[in-house]
C-alpha cells in the first residue's frame, strides 16, 4: 500500500501549498486559451458540468475556455495529455476514481504520482446500485438475500474502475456469489440490466436515470457518503447497513505543478462562485450530481479520503498495489 499512502500524502501537501502567500500571477492569468482535457465522452455528467462551467468562465476570465473530450486508455489519454503539457492553461477535469484506482488496476503506472495536483472540488456525482426493476428487489437486503439463495446464478456488469472494484470487495465482504460479466462501456452494461441479462450494476445514477424512468431499472441505493435530496426516497448503502459499498464519485480539476498556488485559489474561488448561482445549481443537480465546491485543500483532504477507502479496497480483494 506504499503508493496510495504516498498518493494521499503527496495531494494533502500540494493541496497545503494553495494557502501559501499570494503572489502576482493570479492577477495576470489566464492569459490565452484554457483548456479543460476531460477523460469521458461528451453527455456525461462531468462533461456537462465542465461545459457549463468554460461558458461562464470565459465570460468571467475574458479568455476562451474549451473543453476536450479524450476518452479510453483508462483515462489515461487525458492524464498523459495534461502531465504532458506541463502548462499552467491545461487542466484535467475529471473523477478522482480515474486515478486513485489505477494502483489497483495496473501493474506498472506509467506517471508520477505526483504529477497533477488538486485545484478545486466541483461536484459529487451520484453513484447507483441498480437492479432490473422486474427482478423483485427493492433494497440491497432483499438482493443479498437473493443471491445467497442462488450462488453463482445471478450477474452483475463491471466495467473497469472503481466502482467495479467498489462492488467486487462488496461481494467479497458479504460472501455472495455472483457472476462477473465484463462491459466496456456503462451505458451497455445498463441496457443489459434493463432487459434482465444483467442482474446489477454499480453505476453513474446520470446513466441509469432514461431507464429508471422507463420502469426497467430499480435504482436500491447510492453509494455516496451523504444522502441526496434530491433523490430523497433513495438510501445510502451505508443507511440501508452496508457500509462496505460506500464510495463518493468526487469531481474536481487537477493541474500539474505549472499552475501556482494562487491561481489554483482563483481557480476554485471562481467556479465556487458560478456554482453558487442557484439556475447552475439546478441544471447540476438534474444531470445526477450534488454540487461540492471546495478549495484545493479541501479537494486535497477529499482525495486523500478516498484514497483511503481505495486501500481498504484493494486489501478485501487481496490486491497488491503499483509501485
Amino acid at each position: 500500500m506504499r503508493y496510495l499512502r504516498a498518493l494521499a500524502v503527496a495531494l494533502l501537501v500540494v493541496g497545503a501549498g494553495a494557502l501559501s502567500a499570494p503572489s502576482s500571477q493570479a492577477a495576470d492569468w489566464p492569459s490565452r486559451t484554457v483548456r479543460f482535457i476531460i477523460p469521458l465522452g461528451p453527455g456525461s455528467g462531468v462533461d456537462i458540468t465542465a461545459r457549463i462551467l468554460a461558458d461562464k468562465l470565459q465570460t468571467q476570465w475574458g479568455q476562451s475556455v474549451v473543453v476536450e473530450n479524450r476518452p479510453g486508455g483508462d483515462a489515461m489519454i487525458a492524464m498523459n495529455a495534461v502531465i504532458n503539457a506541463n502548462d499552467d492553461h491545461t487542466l484535467l477535469f475529471a473523477p478522482a476514481s480515474t486515478f486513485t484506482a489505477h494502483p489497483l488496476l495496473h501493474d506498472k503506472l506509467p506517471y508520477q504520482r505526483d504529477a497533477l495536483v488538486p485545484i478545486a472540488r466541483v461536484t459529487n456525482t451520484l453513484i447507483a446500485l441498480g437492479v432490473p426493476a422486474d427482478l423483485g428487489v427493492t433494497s440491497i437486503k432483499e438482493l443479498v438475500a437473493k443471491v445467497k439463495a442462488a450462488p453463482g446464478k445471478l450477474n452483475y456488469a463491471s466495467v473497469t474502475g472503481a466502482n467495479d472494484l467498489l462492488f467486487a470487495a462488496f461481494l467479497k465482504a458479504e460472501k455472495l456469489d455472483m457472476v462477473k460479466v465484463p462491459y466496456k462501456d456503462p451505458v451497455s452494461a445498463i441496457n443489459d440490466v434493463s432487459e434482465g441479462r444483467i442482474q446489477a450494476f454499480v453505476g453513474a445514477y446520470a446513466i441509469m436515470r432514461p431507464r429508471v424512468q422507463q420502469g426497467k431499472v430499480k435504482v436500491i441505493a447510492l453509494t455516496n457518503v451523504e444522502h441526496a435530496k434530491s433523490l430523497n426516497d433513495i438510501p445510502t448503502a451505508a443507511e440501508a447497513g452496508y457500509k462496505s459499498l460506500e464510495l463518493d464519485g468526487l469531481v474536481g480539476v487537477l493541474g500539474t505543478k505549472a499552475v501556482a498556488p494562487d491561481v489554483r485559489k482563483k481557480i476554485a474561488a471562481d467556479i465556487r462562485g458560478i456554482l453558487d448561482d442557484p439556475a447552475i445549481n439546478a441544471r447540476l443537480v438534474a444531470t445526477g450530481q450534488v454540487v461540492n465546491p471546495g478549495s484545493p485543500d479541501e479537494f486535497a483532504a477529499a482525495l486523500k479520503d478516498q484514497t483511503d477507502k481505495v486501500m481498504d479496497i484493494g486489501k478485501i480483494l487481496g490486491i497488491k498495489p503499483a509501485q
